[in-house]
């Protein structure tokens, strides 16, 4: 990563950029988004992440059943207004989708066709930045987000049915977003950094000079290797049922900087849920986790690439989570499946300085099975207590049925908040594709994917030929952060509803990974009852 962030700086130094060093910039901005140490570090720039979106109105209070499950997440003719408010300007009506006072960043854009199969639209978004009068940003309201445009690819990009960018969009007063046309759904998620903040607003001119460096940014994401070098230890293991393999890291300042696992045999896909990831730092553990979903390719062997993990065709599961510790570490490898496994490991293990914003990495899992459809519910991932960092999540289903299972919206409390400061509109929006019911096939992208989806993956994709809209069995969605991240003070609580187009029983298994200091807690506790619980599949479900 050194040498990485040296070729970035050059880039800068070359095109004359002159910045303060805590200045938050299009520069400094997209540094970070390929800095893996700084998700490993309370943000020195102090922000919380927050959300815009078309979420229904009608939600207030979750005791009010009604409102608050309404599935309404969308703008229409008929009434359901989930927008701020509409202006008129140079005698054409504009909708305020986001206005937000004071300086930010926005770090992540997601809008959805308007039509399952119509990848375009008229509608025109403008991007006023700082109280001006003239948009800073313009252009269709998807082709600006979704790489065949203005931004690149892979910082914007069609997902599946969808427009997704990860361009950093910085601005020291205000934002404020608007179409020209009623929306659909939306959402913009931003950063809102403490007052007086130094920020060098976005300009079309600071960002044609950073396009060099944004070329750069997009091609170390698809590229995803570990630059750091390091010691290497490794072990080569037959686990019997019930039996584990541990060992020890180097001793002191130190950060696992890769980690790598391949099991001998994926011909039963449980294994991937009956074989644990267990790792401790300095005495404490911080990762309890199924192998499938701390990787991110759920139940069986399901490839795909992303910045931070890789689950390959030949079957090693590679992560690049930077995993600091002080004194001491240990990795080990828990066997609690019928079968024997062969498993072999090999972790990279780099220097680290650590420092008072040091966190160390965490990862748990939650599963249930069945879960009940109806009465419509909000299930908890993960509550956590004390100061730490959110960067991402692995859920895997069971769908009974042939209709779609993910309306339901995450929704995010951070430091005890009444309200959550990121409220969804959507399962599969909040994992950057739309249009669920019809998008049951496999997609990859450096900071999300669909790994599985009914029979569909990357080793058997979805052809034109097919046209069901069949999402029964298994699907697998991830999403992991960078500039997006969660930091939190004192907690941070994320729930995902459960709302289905059908009276269910439902399966549900999710990863989650954080940063948080030693003394950060959550309410996930190791369960080897419910990962062996591995719900079925239904039946007569085809032969994949």
């Amino acid at each position: 990563m050194k040498h990485i962030l040296s070729i970035l700086f050059l880039f800068t130094t070359v095109l004359g950029f002159t910045q303060n060093k805590n200045e938050v910039s299009i520069e400094s901005l997209l540094k970070d988004m390929v800095d893996r140490d700084v998700v490993a570090r309370f943000p020195s720039t102090n922000f919380r992440l927050k959300q815009e979106s078309s979420y229904n109105r009608a939600s207030t209070i979750p005791q009010d059943s009604i409102g608050w499950f309404n599935n309404h997440d969308f703008n229409s003719k008929d009434g359901d207004h989930n927008f701020i408010r509409t202006e008129e300007k140079n005698g054409q009506k504009e909708w305020v989708l986001m206005d937000h006072v004071g300086p930010g960043a926005i770090v992540r854009t997601w809008m959805p066709f308007l039509s399952a199969n119509k990848p375009d639209t008229d509608i025109e978004i403008k991007i006023y930045l700082d109280g001006s009068e003239e948009p800073a940003l313009q252009g269709n309201m998807l082709g600006l987000l979704d790489g065949t445009g203005l931004i690149p690819f892979p910082l914007a990009h069609q997902s599946l049915r969808s427009a997704v960018s990860f361009f950093p969009i910085p601005y020291a007063k205000s934002c404020k977003i608007t179409t020209t046309q009623r929306p659909f759904f939306y959402q913009f998620t931003y950063r809102e950094y403490d007052d007086y903040t130094p920020i060098k607003t976005f300009t079309k001119e600071d960002f044609d000079n950073a396009m060099p460096l944004t070329k750069e940014v997009g091609e170390l994401l698809l590229a995803p290797k570990n630059t750091m070098k390091g010691e290497d230890v490794s072990f080569s293991a037959k686990l019997k049922s019930k039996k584990e393999k541990s060992i020890k890291l180097p001793e002191g300042h130190a950060a696992v900087r890769e980690l790598s696992i391949k099991l001998d045999d994926y011909k039963n896909p449980d294994v991937t849920r009956t074989v644990i990831l267990k790792i401790e730092f300095d005495g404490e553990s911080t990762v309890w986790c199924p192998l499938g979903d701390f990787f991110g390719n759920g139940i069986g062997l399901h490839p795909f690439q992303g910045w931070y993990r890789t689950v390959s065709e030949d079957g090693i599961m590679t992560c690049r989570w930077v995993m600091p510790y002080q004194k001491t570490g240990k990795i080990s490898i828990v066997n609690i499946g019928e079968t024997t496994v062969n498993v072999d490991l090999k972790a990279t293990v780099g220097k680290w300085n650590w420092d008072s914003e040091s966190m160390y990495f965490n990862a748990a899992w939650k599963g249930q099975y069945p879960v009940a459809t109806r009465p419509f519910s909000d299930w908890n991932y993960i509550t956590i207590k004390g100061r730490g960092v959110y960067v991402g999540d692995a859920l895997t289903v069971m769908n009974p049925v042939a209709k779609w299972w993910g309306e339901g919206d995450e929704r995010i409390y951070v430091d005890g908040e009444d309200f959550p400061s990121i409220f969804g509109t959507g399962t599969e929006d909040y994992y950057a594709y739309s249009w669920g019911g019809k998008s049951n096939e496999f997609y990859e992208h450096p900071f999300h994917a669909q790994p599985r989806s009914y029979i569909f993956n990357k080793l058997n994709k979805k052809t034109k030929d097919f046209k069901g809209k069949n999402t029964s069995g298994y699907s697998t969605e991830t999403r992991t952060r960078a500039l997006d991240v969660m930091p939190f003070s004192s907690s941070l609580k994320l729930d995902m509803e459960v709302w289905s187009w059908t009276d269910c029983e439902m399966g549900y298994g999710v990863g989650m990974y954080w940063y948080g200091d030693k003394q950060t807690t959550s309410n996930r506790v190791p369960d080897e009852k419910e990962a062996l619980n591995v719900p079925p599949l239904p039946k007569n479900f085809p032969n994949e």
